[in-house]
């Protein structure tokens, strides 16, 4: 008896365990092409957000052009003549030539986006170059300034990098106008399947209450918040009076990197 059904159990069991596997790699298969889908709506809807935001930015580009714009060209132009007559051995001489520096800058990139530009900034420096050339510019004097690269750097996709480098740079605003700090830190990581990007200083902080309602305009903390949802990125945040604060922006490196191949 063993020795007759001894055969066909073996081959009911081997097509059995062959059935299986089959059903397991269409099932693998099905998964794959159910993700790819996902990942591919996710990015189209991106893509329609940061068109939308475009859009938004032309039009505002637009209204404040006659109002504005004009009044930091005609500022600019009262100080220009103020700095001239200032004397070269006049204490507020190089502050002067600071701010008109500045304000020359401001007016640049407004002007950028009036143009109609992508960006207002040379996105082809690089984002931890436009981080770390911003955080030198506008860090008050005494104030400890440091930038920091891990991993290889990697072209990203313009949009993406417009909005990361503007919520970055609003957290390094903050830390320069509000935070007191005496050492302010931007860390750039380029990690094979996300980009981090973390802005800490240790100066006063805020509370929780500031954090959790979002609504005090004078730390943007909302319009960071914002950004970092319409390129599908995690925007945390901890701060805590007296104990400095810290801005982490992460974003997947499939939806980061220019060309979406090179990501492994």
């Amino acid at each position: 008896m063993n020795q007759y059904f001894d055969g066909p159990l073996n081959a009911l069991s081997a097509a059995t365990a062959w059935s299986g596997e089959a059903v397991v790699g269409v099932s693998g298969e099905i998964e794959e092409r159910l993700s790819a889908f996902h990942r591919e709506r996710s990015k189209r809807e991106q893509a329609i957000r940061l068109e939308e935001r475009l859009k938004e930015r032309a039009h505002i580009a637009r209204e404040l052009h006659d109002t504005l714009f004009q009044g930091f060209l005609g500022a600019s132009m009262l100080l220009d003549v103020a700095v001239e007559q200032t004397p070269a051995d006049s204490p507020s001489k190089a502050s002067l030539d600071r701010v008109l520096g500045v304000m020359y800058r401001v007016i640049d990139e407004g002007r950028g986006v009036l143009q109609g530009l992508r960006s207002p900034v040379d996105s082809s420096a690089g984002l931890e170059k436009m981080l770390c050339d911003f955080g030198r510019e506008f860090s008050p004097s005494g104030t400890q300034f440091r930038a920091v690269v891990m991993g290889k750097p990697r072209t990203l996709a313009p949009a993406v990098e417009h909005q990361i480098y503007l919520i970055a740079r609003e957290a390094l605003s903050n830390a320069v106008r509000h935070s007191g700090a005496k050492s302010i830190e931007v860390e750039v990581e380029y990690l094979p399947k996300k980009l981090r990007v973390v802005v800490r200083d240790d100066g006063r902080g805020f509370d929780a209450a500031t954090l959790e309602s979002k609504r005090d305009l004078h730390w943007g903390l909302l319009g960071m918040e914002e950004r970092a949802t319409d390129i599908g990125a995690q925007l945390k945040i901890w701060s805590r009076p007296g104990a400095g604060t810290e801005v982490e922006i992460s974003v997947a490196g499939d939806v980061a990197s220019e060309d979406r191949g090179d990501v492994q």
